[in-house]
């Protein structure tokens, strides 16, 4: 089963697939808009992208404030996620991605991509970050499963 991530900008949105097995996540694309609320055609790429790769589930990061709180970003992408689960009939998990971008600009700085270049790639890590969250918990969720039998 494949699972798709998503890391839900302003203006861009970066998208992973798992492999077949949903172990591990890996980058896609990002797709670009010019305008916040002009969705047609990222939600038309993001569906040719689920019909490519026979995506079954969806997992959207949430970004949540340190505290906890839901803020004005966390809940566009509710809204996001909601129009994503009424246009696929997918289920659409939403991921705590706090620190994710954080994380993929780590990793940019320590791979040495120049300071212009990395927003073409930072969505697209931050959205294998938040897919590979879920897979993670996923595969230990199992795991105690087992252990419990």
């Amino acid at each position: 089963m494949r699972v798709m991530g998503l890391d839900y900008g302003s203006k861009t949105v970066g998208v992973a697939l798992s492999d077949p097995l949903g172990l591990t996540a890996q980058g896609i694309e990002t797709i670009w808009r010019r305008d916040e609320n002009k969705l047609r055609k990222t939600c038309a790429r993001i569906e040719e992208l689920i019909r490519e790769y026979e995506v079954e589930r969806i997992v959207l990061g949430l970004p949540r404030h340190m505290n906890s709180d839901v803020g004005d970003r966390a809940e566009k992408s509710l809204e996001f996620g909601e129009m994503l689960r009424r246009r696929t009939g997918l289920e659409v998990v939403m991921w705590d991605e706090r620190l994710t971008t954080v994380e993929a600009e780590r990793i940019l700085i320590e791979s040495n991509v120049r300071r212009e270049d990395r927003k073409k790639y930072i969505d697209k890590i931050a959205a294998v970050f938040i897919l590979q969250g879920y897979l993670d918990s996923k595969y230990h969720e199992a795991a105690k499963q087992e252990d419990r039998l």
